[in-house]
């Protein structure tokens, strides 16, 4: 089994995570927040991180600016789903999900922090593709297309298993 991008930067594994602050963007909790997500950053960079997108200037739906903290979004390619699942489970970013309840607002039912995809070409991707993939996890559940750690397609479709 491999589910790593031959084509290096070309191309890879994308994962598009939101949530919500607890609090206002300049919150004592939320500025704790930022100051653990930078050190959550690094370690993405030395687990298979290729390259983060930034937020900035991202058009927001009704339904994310809704609430009392600021929306988190990112979306970033990694260069295998091992890499990728290793890095969300260990380290400071799993003791930062430990802690998520801190930060973040509760989710309403049925609702998924996250969703994987792969693609052939990193340049196809936006922030607008990130929102329709993660709509269509969300009316169709783990496919292909858009995926889970629960239920894992490699580049050419085919299920495996990562734990």
């Amino acid at each position: 089994m491999n589910t790593s991008i031959k084509k290096g930067i070309y191309g890879g594994l994308f994962i598009y995570t939101v949530g919500r602050l607890n609090y206002p963007h300049d919150h004592p909790i939320s500025r704790d927040f930022y100051q653990v997500g930078n050190e959550v950053y690094r370690q993405a960079t030395k687990s298979g991180l290729i390259e983060a997108f930034s937020p900035e200037g991202v058009t927001f739906s009704e339904e994310t600016v809704k609430g009392k903290g600021s929306p988190i979004l990112t979306l970033t390619v990694w260069r295998s789903l091992q890499s990728l699942y290793r890095f969300t489970y260990s380290g400071q970013h799993i003791r930062a999900l430990r802690d998520r309840s801190k930060w973040i607002e509760p989710y309403p039912e049925k609702h998924l922090s996250y969703v994987v995809w792969w693609t052939e070409n990193v340049k196809d991707v936006s922030w607008e593709k990130a929102f329709k993939r993660y709509n269509y996890y969300i009316e169709h559940g783990s496919t292909p297309f858009a995926f889970d750690f629960k239920n894992t397609f490699d580049e050419k479709g085919e299920i495996i298993c990562i734990s």
